[in-house]
């Protein structure tokens, strides 16, 4: 049976799996999408990775201490592969995001681990300054969302512009990275420490 590439792309985005997987699992089920993935996961084939990104479990944990012996930053970095984890194009970002943690202290890796009630609260703050504005409210609306962006980007770590690069945030510095290598990436977690804090 031929089986259509448009079949073969409708199962790897459900399942993860790669293409040759995917065309062999169709061809034993007829083109049937629903058995194969069945198959594909009894075989262990499919991937449980979330969104349909592949999975990353490979990286490093890397150290930064600045130069006054002040701050010092832990960070996990991950990639699909050890092969990846070990060039130069990996470490280096990984170093530059200890770098960037270390100058930048952001509170959260990315704005979806920002609690929904800090949000609303930063949104609140900014709507009371023009309770008494003259200004319609869908104005006044799109400047309090000007300044939720403001705040996401000094308090995520993918939001912030890049302390090297301004012209580029964390998040497009992964991008970048990412297309370098050929590897799904994640900045899993961090921790800062300085003195006195």
């Amino acid at each position: 049976m031929n089986i259509d590439a448009q079949t073969i792309q409708s199962l790897r985005s459900q399942t993860g799996a790669g293409i040759v997987d995917c065309k062999n699992a169709l061809a034993e089920t007829n083109g049937d999408i629903a058995k194969a993935a069945e198959i594909l996961r009894k075989k262990g084939i499919a991937k449980a990775a979330s969104k349909g990104e592949r999975v990353t479990k490979e990286g490093r944990v890397a150290s930064y201490v600045h130069s006054n012996n002040k701050v010092g930053v832990l960070v996990e970095i991950q990639c699909e592969t050890d092969f990846v984890a070990r060039t130069e194009a990996f470490q280096n970002f990984v170093n530059d995001v200890a770098m960037q943690i270390a100058a930048m202290n952001p509170l959260y890796v990315s704005r979806e681990q920002v609690p929904a009630e800090v949000v609303e609260k930063e949104k609140e703050i900014a709507m009371a300054e023009f309770a008494d504005s003259p200004k319609p409210k869908d104005v006044i609306e799109k400047i309090a969302s000007g300044k939720i962006e403001k705040f996401f980007g000094e308090v995520c770590l993918v939001d912030q512009k890049f302390i090297k690069d301004e012209d580029v945030t964390i998040g497009e510095l992964l991008k970048q990275t990412i297309a370098k290598t050929g590897e799904n990436m994640r900045i899993v977690r961090f921790a800062r420490f300085a003195m006195g804090e």
